[in-house]
Parts: structure tokens; sequence; C-alpha cells
């Protein structure tokens, strides 16, 4: 499997909350809810692969310094963890997994 990253700035409307997301290129999740949607299967970035499903915020994560939210596909299943960032809404990240 190909692990190249494709830096594409896209803008999006959240799946779950309907938010409207600026997206800078590394924006993985919405930063209200911190739902997310299954792609970047195969190549990150490759905004066209991985199953689609929403990905729900299950728990969190700290390693070296960093948060990281976990994320499970509600269709496939698949977990994927995915960095906290500035923008993100820190209460509700306090609160995943409680």
């Amino acid at each position: 499997m190909r692990r190249n990253f494709i830096k594409v700035e896209e803008d999006f409307v959240c799946g779950n909350c309907s938010a409207n997301v600026h997206g800078t290129g590394y924006t993985n999740h919405c930063p209200k809810c911190l739902w997310s949607k299954h792609v970047d299967e195969f190549v990150s970035g490759d905004r066209k692969s991985g199953c689609l499903g929403m990905m729900e915020p299950i728990g969190t994560q700290q390693k070296k310094g960093q948060w990281r939210v976990i994320h499970k596909c509600t269709k496939c299943g698949k977990t994927i963890k995915n960095k906290v960032v500035k923008n993100d809404d820190w209460n509700l990240v306090a609160t995943i997994g409680q």
C-alpha cells in the first residue's frame, strides 16, 4: 500500500452536523462536532478512496504531547487516529469516550 500524501485544500459540509468547514489541506474532521468521513483509504489526500462512511469520534489519545481523536467508521468499523488542531472544540475533545 502506497502512502504518499496529496495536499488538497477543499472546504466541505460536515455530514454529521452540517457545519461549513474551511479545509486547509490537512483538515480531516469537523472542528465543531469532531466527526469525519472515511476517505483516504489508499493514498492520503485521495478523497475518492475509502468506504465513505461517517467516522464517529469514540475516544482520545495523547502521544508525545499531541492529542488525537480516535474515529471509528460507522460503515466498515475501521478505526483511525487524527490530530486535534487549535480550532477544534476542545471542550468536546475532553468529553469523548467518557
